[in-house]
């Protein structure tokens, strides 16, 4: 099936267009979203867990296997299989301002084994999609593990997050994804999870998902999170959209490679410039802030400061 330029530019006009005002805004943090079909974390689990350091392993998937993502995303923490305190406090203090207490999260780790059970006993999808669609996504965790090969992602199925990036940004979308998900309707789950496979489609969810992670570094006044959710998120929705249009299209991995680095450009563009807006309101309201009050500050309410007066004409 051929696709026409015109489709494919019309596609990333519309793409650019929906990022250019992604951040959610008024964020909507989860508040009682888990469910009573929940699957829940055993007493003492650990929610957040981390792989035992492997050189080989991790060497083999950080300067090996990552690279084509390293170079779409302009980024050599992108599947570097070394994650900060950073991100990881970034993605544990989202879990607990969202309510989602029972999301697990793997840091670099393999555990083929704990995601099965997970799997089966998670009720809260419908068992008609988790021993379907599940079970061939569990499939593919355990034979091409993402401890070698990357690939940060939330899991409907199994209700869990794999991360192998060492980006708050990355951290924060996946999360986000689980949110999306978790808010959902169990009898809507499966088929919300399944409707990825029509075209198309995935880039609402990635639309939401980094929408909602901007969106959220820009409530908790996170400029640095913020600035560096841009520059790593624009690009890589670029990325869901060129695959949207690969999928239509029988070509080299290598060609597919320099197709989704090619497209991503606008988005690195986008995202800086975006990111560059960020640094450009800190530096206003930190400005605005420390400026001495002058007595027409005072008219109509002699007691307010600076801040408040300059707020609007600040964002």
């Amino acid at each position: 099936m051929h696709i026409s330029p015109l489709v494919l530019k019309s596609l990333l006009a519309l793409s650019l267009i929906t990022l250019s005002a992604c951040a959610t805004v008024p964020y909507k943090y989860g508040e009682d979203i888990e469910s009573v079909n929940t699957l829940m974390l055993k007493e003492n689990e650990k929610q957040i867990v981390r792989g035992r350091p492997v050189g080989f392993v991790d060497g083999l998937g950080h300067y090996f296997f990552s690279i084509p993502s390293k170079l779409i995303l302009w980024s050599w923490k992108v599947e570097n299989h070394d994650i900060s305190t950073d991100t990881e406090s970034a993605i544990s203090k989202y879990l607990v301002d969202n309510d989602l207490n029972n999301v697990k999260i793997r840091i670099n780790q393999y555990s083929p084994g704990s995601e099965w059970q997970r799997l089966f006993k998670n009720r809260d999808m419908p068992g008609f999609f988790r021993f379907t669609v599940g079970f061939v996504s569990t499939t593919l965790y355990t034979i091409l593990p993402g401890r070698v090969f990357g690939g940060d992602h939330y899991n409907p199925y199994t209700n869990s997050i794999s991360l192998y990036s060492d980006s708050p940004g990355i951290a924060l979308h996946e999360a986000a994804h689980a949110k999306d998900f978790v808010k959902k309707p169990r009898g809507f789950k499966g088929w919300y999870a399944l409707m990825r496979i029509l075209p198309f489609f995935s880039l609402y969810q990635e639309a939401v998902a980094t929408g909602d992670a901007i969106g959220y570094t820009r409530e908790e006044s996170l400029p640095d999170r913020e600035k560096e959710a841009y520059k790593i998120l624009y690009p890589a929705y670029l990325t869901y959209v060129s695959g949207e249009g690969l999928r239509f299209v029988s070509i080299d991995l290598w060609i597919s490679y320099i197709a989704q680095f090619t497209l991503a450009i606008p988005g690195h563009i986008v995202g800086r410039i975006k990111a560059a807006h960020v640094e450009d309101q800190s530096s206003k309201i930190s400005y605005l802030y420390n400026q001495p009050a002058t007595p027409d500050d005072y008219l109509g309410n002699w007691y307010m400061g600076t801040w408040e007066l300059h707020y609007d004409s600040v964002f």
